[in-house]
């Protein structure tokens, strides 16, 4: 409803994981170069952690735009709150085979003849594991399993698990797990001079031809989101609202009124 006033073509600060709209801060630069490394250099399994709302997702679905394409097959499971069977077959679901088993020595009989294929197409196999946080052990114990379909030279799969920062507690606890993880990174918050270049970044990208944000308006934007772009929208947005038709500039005023309001948490 505020787009023409503020001279927005798209709403600015939506929150959902666009790539069309993912910053590249020096932090989510580094996450995107590992994650490339683990798959292009067949790692078998990669980590990525930080807080809720710092863009791993978002990173994810940039990360599988740069990698797509015919030499790569990609699943993503998005809901990983499964029982160790009903996980291997979400699995296989997200590989697109067709055909489903019931038992588990079955589901692993076809996902090996899959994954074997796939090598003999010179296609990689990448399973991404979005809210990794929330596997049971029993299901990371599976994610363990499935690194042991290898090659005397090569893993045939690589699994990118994706959680917040008790991910970490969780993988310590399964040791075996833990020492196959060959790549990891923590996903950090931006810092001030990173929230203002994504505040501005992300007006650019919606079209305006101003930056409407004071960098006192910014300041206290980061001050109060710690530097997490998920907050940093919900302020952003709410900001962009309440000075619709009434403001030329958002400035830290209207931050401190929607921190006020009691909208932001």
């Amino acid at each position: 409803m505020y787009l023409e006033y503020w001279g927005f073509k798209k709403t600015p600060f939506d929150n959902v994981p666009d790539p069309d709209f993912f910053y590249m801060s020096k932090p989510h630069k580094e996450g995107l170069t590992r994650l490339i490394y683990a798959v292009e250099m067949r790692k078998g399994c990669a980590l990525l952690s930080g807080d809720i709302g710092c863009g791993k997702t978002t990173l994810s679905r940039v990360f599988i735009q740069r990698i797509s394409g015919e030499g790569f097959h990609v699943g993503v499971i998005s809901n990983p709150c499964l029982d160790s069977t009903e996980f291997l077959q979400d699995v296989l679901y997200k590989l697109k085979i067709a055909e489903v088993p019931d038992t588990k020595v079955e589901i692993l009989k076809v996902l090996s003849d899959k994954l074997t294929d796939n090598v003999k197409g010179n296609r990689e196999t990448l399973l991404i594991i979005d809210e990794a946080q929330l596997l049971t052990d029993a299901t990371l114990e599976e994610v363990r399993l499935l690194l042991n379909f290898q090659l005397s030279d090569r893993f045939l799969i690589t699994i990118i698990l994706l959680g917040q920062p008790e991910l970490i507690d969780k993988i310590k606890r399964i040791r075996q797990l833990e020492q196959r993880i060959a790549i990891r990174y923590l996903l950090k918050p931006f810092n001030l001079e990173e929230t203002i270049s994504y505040v501005l970044f992300r007006q650019k990208r919606a079209g305006a031809d101003r930056n409407v944000f004071s960098r006192q308006a910014i300041e206290a934007v980061y001050k109060h989101s710690g530097g997490l772009p998920r907050m940093i929208n919900n302020l952003c947005d709410l900001a962009l609202l309440i000075g619709y038709s009434e403001k030329r500039v958002i400035t830290s005023d209207i931050i401190k009124e929607v921190i006020e309001d009691g909208a932001i948490f």
